[in-house]
């Protein structure tokens, strides 16, 4: 799960970065690396932002307000 996690993560960060950029410069750059902003691939790339983002919610709740970046067998090596 740590994996999705960390997938996750990049993906809001990757949407966060495009929000700002688009905010602050006007500059959309998920419809510039996709030469359009309703194209496959854009579109693609904005539900998998999407979905990572209701994935970090989820995973925060069900794991008790704890979101996991390591692996069980590390955490356990560590304890």
């Amino acid at each position: 799960m740590f994996i999705a996690n960390l997938v996750s993560y990049i993906l809001v960060l990757l949407g966060a970065v495009n929000w700002g950029l688009y905010g602050i410069f006007n500059f959309n750059l998920v419809s510039a690396v996709f030469m359009g902003d309703r194209t496959v691939g854009a579109v693609i790339v904005y539900v998998l932002i999407a979905l990572a983002a209701i994935w970090l919610i989820l995973s925060t709740i069900f794991s008790g307000g704890i979101l996991r970046f390591r692996a069980a067998h590390e955490e356990r090596a560590k304890a």
